[in-house]
């Protein structure tokens, strides 16, 4: 049985998805398709069920919920670090009111959260690939400020920026708890014993690049993510100190709580649809 995998090009999910990719576990008799693309593409091909597991943003669940369980394993949580809202010259956050900002898709769960810390931004989707483009609109005025996920939260001080707001550290003040940004997701109509038989592979693989740390670091390390270029081991060591971690191998119980949260605070913003209850997959 073929199963299609969907997941984004920066270093965390490479690293959970390389023993499926290089065939380094068991794959119980399933084969593995791979497809890899920026978050906001990952979330809409999960709101037209185009693939049977999905690496999406944490806010875009609900949107999917209804085609798709959460996985309990694989996802990317900040711990007091999160997106970060950089601009050119200092400012604060009450500052960002009617300023345009760079964001990496109107899906993704750093958008969500920049609503609830600041409903008045104008957004100006500019996609992550290539890289340098965000960092190009802040130095030709296209934009006030920009929200950076993934790898650029590690590099903006390189390229002139400062920080405006840090999301992770807004969110723990908020409500004292971690926040989620990224989870896999798997299609609820491949029935309950494939389900299982998938997340047990899916948790293998992620054990197993935790277990071979080092060599999967070495094997990523070279690959081409946009113009990022975490080719730097201690770069890309500690990115994924970050975003794969012990919440990567199984979702801590504040992680689940912190879920419930955001969508309740989004809900009651008037962000999302009210009533979503996450179905967690074995």
């Amino acid at each position: 049985m073929e199963i299609s995998l969907a997941y984004s090009v920066d270093a965390d999910d490479a690293f959970m998805f390389y023993a499926l990719a290089t065939g380094a576990v068991d794959s119980r008799g399933l084969t593995f398709s791979h497809r890899r693309g920026d978050t906001a593409w990952l979330n809409g091909l999960a709101e037209a069920g185009g693939a049977d597991v999905i690496a999406i943003s944490a806010g875009a669940y609900p949107r999917v919920a209804d085609q798709y369980l959460l996985l309990p394993h694989g996802a990317s949580v900040g711990r007091g670090f999160g997106p970060v809202v950089v601009a050119k010259r200092p400012m604060t956050l009450v500052d960002l009111a009617g300023r345009r900002v760079a964001i990496p898709g109107l899906s993704t769960t750093a958008f969500l959260v920049l609503r609830l810390m600041q409903p008045a931004v104008v957004p100006v989707v500019v996609p992550i690939s290539p890289f340098s483009r965000v960092f190009e609109a802040l130095d030709r005025g296209e934009v006030d400020a920009a929200l950076l996920i993934h790898e650029g939260r590690l590099l903006f001080e390189s390229r002139g920026c400062v920080a405006v707001a840090e999301l992770g550290e807004w969110w723990l003040r908020e409500t004292g708890l971690p926040l989620p940004l990224g989870v896999n997701v798997i299609r609820r109509d491949l029935g309950e014993s494939t389900v299982a038989l998938v997340s047990d592979v899916l948790r293998a693989a992620i054990v197993y690049a935790f277990d071979h740390r080092d060599e999967v670091i070495r094997a990523i390390a070279g690959e081409k993510r946009g113009e990022v270029a975490l080719s730097e081991n201690a770069l890309l060591d500690r990115y994924l100190g970050m975003y794969a971690n012990d919440d990567t191998r199984t979702m801590a119980p504040d992680v689940h709580r912190a879920i419930d949260v955001l969508f309740e605070r989004a809900a009651a913003a008037g962000l999302l649809t009210a009533g979503c209850r996450v179905t967690w997959a074995p």
